[in-house]
């Protein structure tokens, strides 16, 4: 009888090889071309894993016509502490949030979910109103990525809820707190799913490689954040958006299973591997042990020779002990000399 193997999935090997947390931005890059009942079928798995979407690498959005200028004066309201008080009477939010503050919350949540643990359902409620408070704060620290408040304080709402319903121990408020960001994180990575950002961001990742490339070649040495952004038209944030998710890839595709070595995804080892980026430290890694161990040192933390991110010359002078301007000075130095060799 034949027996029949598969090759994990890129989302099988992404599971296998994270923490507590994983980038939002790479789940998008993960589920691109996939349909909504996959991609549920995710979320749901992030869920029972207890693995949190983290979402701040993901692009600040506004979006368009008055969707954006209702987002835009949200965040403002929101960084001027002026959110309540500034919104007109007849506001769904304000009026919503008037709702809220007049829900009565006392008691000490340490002893009612002690109850909640023993089978008393009557405190539910009340460890429901003590948490609000949480909830809005949470939604508070999310506005500007492209969901209206009154959404992100419904949907942490119901993660409130849900929270509740399955304490089965623990510290309370932290349980309730992943399960409302969980939620609060879901909607904003499917909304950033809608707008297209997984597509964007991949095309954005070919582009950072390619730049990268280029300028190494034209300096040599590594470009800063800076002049990467300037070449691709971003801002050094934008840009270090894009670096962030480029790593979490390079890390997923450097990952292996426990005594067995992993495929990579062929378009993954493409644009990972077949660039002169990765030759050129391949070149300079097989000629490192012809230098003083110093200089050694020096281009491995330079050119992320040992798996890790490349340092700026102030990150390896931090590491040597020297001066960014000695950092260079000695990397030219190393360099010339591996090109004669």
């Amino acid at each position: 009888m034949n027996e029949f193997t598969f090759e994990p999935t890129q989302w099988e090997l992404a599971l296998e090889n994270i923490g507590d947390t994983l980038s939002a931005a790479r789940f998008l890059t993960l589920m691109e071309g996939e349909d909504e009942g996959a991609v549920e079928e995710a979320l749901l798995e992030l869920s029972e894993r207890h693995i949190l979407l983290d979402v701040t690498d993901l692009p600040m959005a506004h979006g368009v016509g008055e969707a954006a200028v209702r987002l835009r004066r949200e965040e403002q309201l929101v960084q001027s502490g002026k959110l309540l008080e500034s919104l007109e009477d007849t506001d769904p939010l304000k009026m919503y949030l008037e709702e809220l503050a007049s829900i009565p919350a006392f008691g000490d949540v340490q002893i009612l979910s002690q109850r909640l643990l023993e089978g008393d359902k009557s405190v539910v409620e009340q460890l429901t109103n003590l948490m609000l408070s949480r909830v809005l704060e949470r939604a508070c620290q999310l506005v500007g990525r492209g969901v209206l408040l009154q959404d992100l304080i419904q949907e942490g709402s119901l993660g409130l809820w849900q929270a509740i319903l399955s304490y089965e121990g623990g510290d309370f408020e932290t349980h309730c707190d992943w399960h409302i960001r969980f939620d609060m994180n879901r909607v904003v990575t499917m909304q950033a799913r809608d707008r297209g950002v997984g597509q964007k961001l991949r095309q954005a990742m070919e582009d950072y490689r390619t730049v990268d490339e280029r300028l190494l070649s034209e300096l040599g040495r590594n470009p800063t954040l800076e002049e990467i952004a300037l070449e691709l038209h971003m801002t050094a944030e934008e840009a270090a958006t894009v670096a962030k998710t480029l790593d979490s890839a390079r890390t997923l595709a450097q990952a292996k299973k426990p005594g067995e070595p992993v495929e990579e995804d062929p378009e993954e080892q493409q644009a990972v591997e077949d660039t002169a980026y990765f030759q050129m430290r391949q070149r300079i890694a097989d000629l490192l042990s012809g230098l003083e161990e110093g200089d050694a040192r020096l281009l491995t933390y330079r050119f992320g020779l040992e798996g890790g991110k490349p340092l700026s010359p102030e990150e390896t002078g931090r590491k040597l002990g020297l001066t960014p301007e000695e950092v260079v000075q000695r990397e030219a130095a190393a360099l010339a000399s591996l090109r004669q060799s």
